[in-house]
């Protein structure tokens, strides 16, 4: 760096300096302007640019900028027009508080040559507060031997605004018994005092309701209003006094911590434990007034409880309680008006905001670093700042206005000479003793943010098993950033939002530093099965840049939950379940059904049920696998016991297994014993059963009358259409085709025949298609037989899935059956042959069968409907398959169906049967030599009952 010392150059120094000093003290003038507050975005405040004297075209070459020590966003200027216009919304309550002035202060700096402006906008307050009451509701007790113009000190309102906006004026609501007093002492402080004007009556007026509103004096006029509930007491004729109603006094900021601030004495003209005293604080004096004073309830004395802060609260008003111990109490009230005094306790603050950093080193004389800023919180001299630099910098302070300094370039810089400089800025008060502060700006090269953190992938999927540990860790997310030092620092946070009514944060945390997500309680899939969330990696530039990466998290289930056994309609002492059986009924003869439930799901909640038999004998009963249905191995006998108490074991498929146990209490009677034994309720139950049985005849002949007709009228029709001439080949046989049934799951394809329907009147038609339970093959080859489309429907299989099944509280109402015994044509729509039916094989044992009922609500019993597939037929599946779907006819019903193997489809029929539960309670006992006849009903209810 070169010497300043010797004659000439320094003299040239000094020239050189002299033209940018010239133009520094040209630009030291001052602009005023006013805006009000709330203006909307783009108000006009000023040209700022015309009364600087600047021109248009030179704002963008001079670097043009504004700097402010408050929210720089406030105001911005538009270079094209150089008009100053409000940028953000203003909030004068907010920027000042109840300041009387209110200002922005603005410091305009423009280039070649330096030129720095002072502009002040003072914000004008508008009426855009309304007065404030501490709280809604008051609730004030009054005696009704108060004398006539007693009063009640009440806290009246508050208003944000300044000036006419906060002057406030009081309005009671009409009353015989009382009316508002309003006294002002200045002009920003009322006190608000309830006067009696008439004397109450407990026995007449138990509670007197009145409604206080305060109007502020803007316009257009604001109000806040309380609601203050009088009940009036039956106790003491005499209450405490005070000799003055409102003590004033001032305390240096630093009093001690339990000075006496006064001793208060008040009087009570009443005797005996009536004139007893005791102080209190009121109900309205806030929180923050009670951590700094402090009340002897006995003796008065008012003492300071906290360290005061004329800086946080320059007065407080503490409204003081005197209550006699008569019964009921009265109560005298006073006020302690506490100002405080300042004392130079506050050191002064720097605020440094950089404009130019890093500098070139290359940067002109006179380049503006960093605006700096100084306050003190302290009032008068005390507050009072001035700022200096440390030495043999080249750097010197220019104050630009009252408390604002630019830090600018005083000589040349030489990196070589010296990389970065440690500007250290000192502030003193002017109180005494004097308090300082410093500040410190670092001048060097930086690095600029201009990378944000990236994730490796916008979204991650994790499964967590339920019922984790609370603070489980359950995935680690990690962003990278490109940047340098603080600007790749990255630090993770959850993006907050409501997981239905409860904010995200309580169920998830992010740490900052490593990115690992924790569970913060304990997941449930039946409450929770997908909890979706955003985590922001944001880098510690300035300013800060973040970007955000999307979490799914499937809770899956665990086998938590038991099986719940539902209520029986005949339910016995400790949950048992009684049931009368005839010693006439023969095997199979359907007892009672237990009923389960599983709050779970999947294999979780898929139910068995198992009857736990005594050893060494065989049961007279048994239980369906999956239906819960008790019912009779074999004819009953003589020697048979007459009480048999049997227990049901309910267990689901979950590792590992729950169970639950219900125990039914069967008593075998005779036939003549049986009406005599029975009680009203049952005789009600066998009316309405059979009532039901003749229901259901007459629903199964209205359903075989209207198939009837239906099949006639298809038959006449085609007959119809084909008795017209055809065209050549318009009525040949189509090709059989190759169906796909569905185009997702694991049921067997269905082969059909296509006709075509011949017409007179028009082309033909393809539009009618017979089903067959089976086609034999041609000699063509594969290609012929099956279209393209076809042989994607003979891809891999795939399983059923375990939750096809209604639960049990879906098969409790089904009320009707309905049997489909003839093939069925469907319509073909336009995107193809509608799928077919699918088999119902009911020779398949009960170990391998699959079962489907009817929800409830669907009116058709939940004995009388089951869907069976056949051996071989894999029962589980991959989680997440579809399920075709089929309409139960006569049921709202719809039964979720899956595909079986491609080679079980020669063994089943087009259509479901559907077959009735018959009547057992009217069977006669049969023999037991007559095994073979045995057999053969048993395999008919079988097939009519489909594993009742």
């Amino acid at each position: 760096m070169p010497s300043l010392r010797g004659g000439p150059e320094v003299r040239q120094c000094l020239l050189l300096l002299l033209p940018f000093l010239a133009a520094w003290e040209a630009g030291s003038g001052q602009l005023h302007y006013s805006v009000p507050e709330e203006a909307k975005h783009g108000t006009f405040v000023g040209r700022i640019a015309q009364d600087l004297g600047l021109e248009l075209t030179e704002l963008v070459p001079r670097l043009f900028r504004v700097a402010s020590k408050d929210r720089g966003d406030l105001l911005e200027v538009n270079l094209q027009n150089g008009i100053l216009f409000v940028n953000s919304r203003i909030d004068r309550e907010e920027l000042c508080g109840r300041s009387a002035e209110c200002s922005i202060h603005l410091e305009v700096i423009v280039d070649r040559p330096l030129q720095v402006f002072h502009v002040e906008v003072e914000v004008r307050d508008i009426n855009d507060n309304p007065p404030r009451f501490p709280m809604t509701e008051k609730t004030i007790q009054f005696h009704e031997s108060r004398l006539l113009d007693s009063r009640f000190p009440l806290e009246g309102a508050s208003d944000a605004d300044i000036g006419v906006n906060a002057l406030l004026s009081y309005k009671l609501s009409p009353s015989e018994f009382f009316f508002l007093d309003v006294q002002t002492s200045d002009e920003l402080s009322q006190s608000l005092f309830l006067v009696l004007g008439k004397s109450l009556d407990r026995e007449e007026d138990a509670e007197v309701k009145l409604l206080l509103v305060a109007t502020d004096g803007g316009k257009p006029e604001l109000t806040g209003t309380v609601q203050i509930l009088i009940k009036v007491l039956d106790v003491n004729d005499n209450e405490p006094t005070f000799p003055q109603s409102v003590y004033k006094v001032q305390l240096l900021e630093n009093t001690a911590n339990g000075t006496l601030v006064m001793k208060l004495n008040a009087s009570d003209a009443d005797e005996g434990s009536n004139s007893e005293i005791v102080y209190s604080l009121g109900s309205d004096v806030s929180s923050t007034t009670r951590t700094k004073f402090q009340i002897d309830p006995n003796s008065g004395e008012v003492r300071t409880k906290g360290e005061l802060d004329y800086e946080e609260r320059t007065s407080y008003e503490i409204q003081v309680i005197a209550s006699d111990k008569g019964t009921p109490a009265m109560s005298g009230h006073c006020k302690i008006s506490v100002k405080l005094v300042d004392i130079n306790d506050n050191t002064p603050e720097v605020s440094i905001t950089s404009l130019s950093l890093p500098v070139q080193e290359n940067a002109p004389l006179g380049a503006v670093i960093a605006l700096i800023s100084v306050s003190d919180r302290d009032s008068g001299v005390n507050g009072q700042v001035t700022c200096s630099l440390s030495p043999h910098i080249p750097f010197k302070l220019v104050s630009t206005f009252k408390n604002y300094y630019s830090l600018v370039l005083d000589s040349a810089l030489d990196r070589e000479a010296t990389a970065d400089y440690k500007v250290m800025v000192t502030a003193r008060d002017g109180g005494s003793p004097s308090l300082r502060a410093t500040a410190s700006v670092s001048v060097e090269m930086a690095d600029v943010n201009d990378n944000a953190p990236v994730f490796a992938q916008p979204e991650y999927t994790v499964f967590v098993k339920e019922n984790n540990p609370p603070g489980a860790h359950i995935f680690t997310v990690s962003a990278m950033d490109a940047d340098a030092q603080e600007n790749a620092l990255v630090s993770y946070s959850l993006v907050e939002r409501r997981v239905g009514e409860r904010l995200l944060s309580s169920y998830v945390s992010v740490h900052a530093e490593s990115g690992k997500v924790f569970a913060l309680q304990p997941l449930d899939h039946e409450e929770l099965e997908l909890l979706q969330f955003q985590v922001s990696a944001r880098d510690a530039g300035v300013p800060a840049l973040g970007s955000n990466v999307t979490l799914q998290v499937f809770v899956l289930d665990e086998n938590d939950n038991a099986p719940l056994l539902l209520p029986h309609g005949a339910v016995g002492v400790g949950g048992s379940v009684s049931e009368l059986v005839p010693r006439s009924v023969g095997s199979g003869h359907v007892v009672t059904k237990v009923r389960a439930v599983d709050a779970d799901s999947g294999y979780n909640a898929w139910l068995s049920y198992e009857l736990q038999s005594t050893v060494g004998t065989r049961s007279l009963f048994r239980v369906g696998l999956y239906t819960g249905e008790v019912s009779t191995t074999r004819a009953l006998d003589e020697v048979d016991a007459p009480r048999q108490r049997l227990l049901v074991l309910v267990k689901d498929h979950g590792e590992p297994s729950l169970t639950a146990t219900a125990t039914v209490l069967v008593s075998l009677v005779e036939n003549s014993q049986a009406p005599k034994t029975s009680s009203r309720a049952l005789i009600d139950a066998a009316g309405q059963e059979a009532s039901l049985v003749t229901v259901n005849v007459y629903l199964i002949i209205a359903i075989c009358a209207v198939s009837s007709l239906l099949v006639l009228t298809l038959l006449l029709y085609t007959a119809l259409r084909c008795s017209a001439m055809p065209t050549d080949g318009a009525c040949a046989p189509g090709k059989p085709m190759l169906v796909c049934s569905s185009a997702v799951g694991s049921w067997s394809y269905s082969q059909q025949r296509r006709q075509r329907v011949c017409s007179g009147e028009g082309p033909p038609k393809t539009d009618l298609m017979a089903f067959s339970p089976s086609l034999s093959q041609g000699p063509e080859s594969a290609e012929e037989r099956q279209p393209p489309l076809e042989a994607e429907c003979l891809g891999k299989p795939r399983q059923p899935n375990p939750d096809w099944r209604y639960s049990a509280s879906l098969r409790a109402g089904m009320h009707s059956s309905v049997h489909l015994e003839e093939a069925g044509i469907l319509r073909a729509g336009p995107g193809g042959p509608d799928q077919q039916w699918p088999t119902v094989s009911s020779a398949t044992p009960e170990p391998e069968a699959g079962e489907v009922s009817p929800p409830v609500g669907a009116g058709v019993n939940s004995n009388s409907w089951t869907f069976k597939y056949g051996p071989g037929n894999p029962k589980q599946s991959g989680p997440g398959e579809l399920p075709d779907k089929f309409i139960i006819p006569g049921s709202p019903a719809i039964i979720s169906i899956r595909q079986e193997p491609a080679n079980n489809q020669i063994d089943k029929s087009d259509f479901i049967t559907f077959g009735k539960k018959e009547e057992t309670k009217k069977k006669k006992k049969k023999k037991k030599g007559n095994k073979t006849q045995e057999k053969k009903e048993k395999g008919n209810s079988t097939t009519d009952n489909s594993d009742q």
